[in-house]
């Protein structure tokens, strides 16, 4: 006897008001209500009348929470929508669909609105001791490839050197921690020295917003990068380029 149905058509769900998907969250999601990061966005993102303009704060949360989740497309927001999930991430999860609005009503100065964002949340975390207070502090500049799989990304439609079609952003790391002091977007045939003094020179701004100390100055370039350094209060200074060919900057 032949059964009538097939594996292909099953599909299993289970959801309760108890369970919670991706408990882990619940700690960066503590560590975002302490430094204030809804309101944050709140305060300085504005859409204007664009239709994604509501509620910027909770749908930026919800984003980031399903990239921390392992999200890695817009409907894999959903999964925060679980069980009682909500309840315990402290703002409101949006829906796909009011992500995807939201993100389609972003220009260049939004982003850049999001910079002035983490600017002030680096500096409360640094403020709350995250920081590196007195100690040696060394930025790692360098660029990365992020590879996109569709050919109508504005920004992505080249191949890079990597032979790898996407884009190619700037990052500025804190080497030790691997914390992400600075990001910078930029299109997939950028050359990986395109823009990184400018860039450079906003991030030792920003660390020095977030409480770090000493006077800045700019050395000699290497290779295509620039060569930067850092010169404390005591005159202490070095700049050294690393062996993947990036460029650091000592803060001494």
């Amino acid at each position: 006897m032949r059964s009538s149905h097939s594996l292909d058509r099953l599909d299993t769900a289970f959801d309760d008001d108890h369970l919670v998907a991706d408990a882990g969250l619940l700690l960066p999601a503590t560590l975002a209500a302490h430094l204030g990061l809804k309101d944050l966005v709140d305060e300085h993102l504005n859409l204007g009348d664009r239709p994604g303009r509501a509620n910027a704060g909770d749908k930026l949360l919800t984003l980031v929470m399903s990239a921390l989740a392992g999200g890695d497309c817009i409907d894999d927001a959903n999964a925060l929508r679980a069980g009682g999930t909500e309840r315990i991430l402290g703002f409101s999860v949006k829906a796909a669909s009011t992500l995807g609005t939201f993100l389609r009503s972003f220009r260049w100065g939004h982003v850049r609105q999001l910079d002035a964002v983490s600017r002030h949340l680096l500096a409360r975390a640094w403020a709350a001791g995250a920081g590196p207070g007195t100690a040696p502090f060394t930025i790692d500049l360098d660029s990365t490839i992020c590879e996109t799989y569709g050919i109508r990304k504005e920004g992505a439609l080249h191949y890079g050197y990597t032979g790898v079609r996407g884009y190619h952003p700037l990052l500025a790391v804190a080497a030790g921690t691997g914390e992400v002091l600075m990001a910078r977007l930029r299109g997939g045939n950028a050359n990986s020295g395109r823009s990184a003094g400018h860039f450079l020179t906003e991030t030792i701004g920003r660390v020095r917003y977030a409480g770090a100390t000493g006077q800045p100055r700019c050395a000699p370039t290497v290779a295509s990068m620039p060569r930067p350094s850092w010169r404390s209060a005591a005159g202490e200074t070095s700049a050294f380029p690393s062996r993947s060919g990036s460029t650091r900057a000592c803060v001494a």
